[in-house]
């Protein structure tokens, strides 16, 4: 039987697991096997870049997070699996699958969008809709070209008047 303090430290790591969980607009389970230290470090970077946190945590830990939280994770914890966690939707995803393309070690397992479960699959998808940032580019263009063809209907419409 494990000691009062290891059993102490243990729940400390699950409260922590929760409270990422729970903080969280977006969080993904990959596994990172054959990536190396400099990698690592890459990854951890871009992310950090992104606004997103990554961290590797036991599986028995965050089973018992998810366990507490009523969430089904058990398959994805198989094999060493790295937590990547952020308060936006997309861009953890989209950060690990670019990572992927020049990494194959690095394989998506599943993740959790505002608390709706996504496969590998459904992660892929996640990861090819633009940035928050490109999202609001193209609606401001679409906002400008309407703004613009109003601005040139009115003025056609003040010359026709202006010609009786």
């Amino acid at each position: 039987m494990a000691s009062a303090k290891a059993l102490e430290a243990k729940q400390k790591i699950i409260d922590e697991i929760k409270g990422h969980v729970e903080a969280s607009n977006s969080i993904v389970l990959f596994d990172y096997r054959g990536i190396t230290d400099e990698e690592a470090k890459a990854l951890r970077r871009a992310l950090k870049d992104a606004g997103a946190g990554y961290k590797i945590y036991k599986n028995t830990l965050m089973s018992r997070a998810f366990d507490d939280l009523k969430m089904d994770m058990k398959e994805a914890l198989t094999g060493p699996s790295a937590f990547a966690y952020s308060e936006d939707q997309i861009a953890p995803i989209k950060v690990l699958s670019e990572f992927a393309k020049d990494h194959p070690a690095l394989i998506l397992k599943v993740g959790l969008v505002d608390g709706e479960k996504a496969d590998a699959s459904k992660l892929k998808e996640y990861a090819t809709i633009p940035s928050r940032d490109g999202l609001l580019t193209m609606l401001a263009g679409g906002m400008i070209g309407l703004v613009r063809d109003l601005s040139i209907c009115l003025d056609l419409y003040a010359q026709q008047k202006e010609e009786k």
